[in-house]
């Protein structure tokens, strides 16, 4: 099932009013959460909603923009809050909502993240196809004028998000645990968050993506026998790359960069930051590195999460 299964649907009854998360209730520094989801239509919105609610937020969908400063006004949001937001919005335009957002951000103890869910044209026309809905700006045009008119409209939107995700290859769970990882397990974040995401390049490159390392240069496991059908989480394929001539100058290269990029990041104000490695397939190389980051990471006290897209997914590797 897609994240976006139900995507023309109202914000679903999880039969009654989640349990707030206790990690999130109260908010022990002192500041609320607000949650802005937007993003391209069919790209999940609905179902990003019933995620965060299901992780303690208040979910509320295509609230007038009117209405947005007026809902957290006098911080007085009892659970952080998740508002969706998109072209079917009343009073909807991407300045408008810009221009809240700036206002909202100044306010003292509020913290805001914008989030945009994408993924890419051909996903959503199979989406729009397979539920038959029509799409908001598509009702007297075909689809995918509708699509590229969306994209063209959205895209200062998607430019500014702090954090965007790609909703193609996700499963509900799926989507429910990049949310919970990349906005840090539902709580304010002092500091900067940093997803790490394993990728094969045969399967594109992840959208949500700031930066991209390419590991493909490296001993490809797939060609010993018995190292495919194992993964870069196992110590064999660890010690066939690890013994590659440069692999030790590669690794060297690539944590001294990010000691210099990471700070000047969360200087900048950044709060999220999407590190992707890849592979041929996604399988072996950019497994067993972006482990290695994730735990290098750790030890320099950052806030990370780690994810295999492709290996979740169960594609193979070549």
């Amino acid at each position: 099932m897609t994240a976006d299964a139900q995507q023309g649907s109202d914000h679903a009854d999880a039969g009654g009013e989640a349990n707030p998360d206790p990690g999130v209730e109260g908010e022990a520094s002192g500041s609320h959460r607000l949650v802005v989801l937007t993003g391209m239509s069919g790209a999940g919105k609905s179902s990003a909603l019933n995620a965060l609610e299901d992780l303690g937020y208040e979910a509320v969908d295509n609230l007038p923009l009117a209405l947005l400063d007026a809902l957290v006004a006098g911080g007085t949001l009892d659970r952080p809050l998740a508002v969706g937001i998109d072209v079917r919005t009343r009073d909807f335009t991407v300045s408008r909502l810009l221009s809240s957002l700036t206002r909202l951000r100044e306010r003292p103890g509020l913290d805001v993240a914008l989030v945009f869910l994408d993924c890419d044209d051909e996903v959503l026309r199979q989406r729009f196809t397979e539920t038959r809905r029509r799409h908001p700006l598509a009702l007297d045009r075909p689809l995918s004028d509708g699509l590229a008119l969306e994209r063209t409209r959205m895209a200062p939107l998607r430019a500014c998000a702090d954090v965007l995700v790609d909703t193609a290859h996700a499963t509900l769970g799926d989507l429910k645990r990049r949310l919970e990882d990349q906005l840090g397990l539902g709580t304010v974040s002092d500091g900067l968050q940093i997803a790490v995401v394993s990728f094969g390049f045969r399967h594109g490159l992840p959208r949500e993506a700031d930066l991209v390392f390419d590991a493909r240069f490296l001993r490809n496991p797939h060609y010993v026998t018995d190292l495919r059908p194992l993964t870069g989480r196992d110590p064999a394929v660890g010690a066939h790359v690890e013994g590659d001539p440069d692999f030790g100058r590669f690794w060297s290269a690539l944590v001294a960069l990010l000691d210099v990029v990471l700070p000047r990041q969360g200087g900048e104000g950044k709060s999220y930051l999407t590190v992707a490695v890849g592979c041929t397939g996604g399988r072996h190389r950019s497994v067993l590195l972006a482990e290695r980051l994730g735990v290098w990471l750790r030890d320099q006290g950052r806030r990370v999460s780690v994810r295999h897209r492709d290996l979740e997914a169960g594609t193979t590797a070549l």
